[in-house]
């Protein structure tokens, strides 16, 4: 599979949004939201809390600003993004059955479990936006 793939103008944006959502999101893990990040750390993950919203800050900015500017690797990038969200996604199902609030926005069951629905919608977007579905789909038509 190819890590470099056109995409459009439409992806592009997209892609570039993503990349600044997720460098913005990794700077805050490690400054201003660092405490709320916390909450959606399982507690039955057996490392210190303030470690993994440290290294998953890093781990954000690191395919934020990879995604916004390694323009030959950006597929793989797109498939690192998605798998970073699917890593993540047990600290979210662990915060909404613990009910722990963060953010002010997810202070409910219902905004928790809301939540959880947008999970898939990031990994399509990396995937989409990153043209790694057209990189896989194309690596699959040879």
């Amino acid at each position: 599979m190819k890590g470099n793939v056109e995409t459009t103008l439409t992806q592009n944006i997209f892609r570039i949004l993503l990349a600044l959502f997720m460098t913005y999101a990794g700077f805050s893990h490690l400054t201003f939201n660092r405490i709320e990040f916390q909450a959606q750390v399982p507690d039955w993950l057996s490392l210190s809390k303030d470690l993994v919203v440290i290294l998953s800050g890093l781990v954000e900015m690191a395919l934020g600003l990879a995604l916004l500017f390694w323009k030959k690797q950006r597929a793989t990038i797109g498939w690192a993004l998605a798998i970073f969200f699917v890593l993540v996604f047990p600290g979210n199902v662990a915060q909404y059955l613990d009910g722990k609030d963060a953010f002010g926005a997810l202070d409910s069951d219902r905004a928790r479990l809301i939540r959880l629905f947008f999970q898939p919608v990031l990994i399509a977007w990396a995937l989409w936006s990153s043209g790694a579905w057209r990189a896989w789909r194309n690596s699959k038509n040879k």
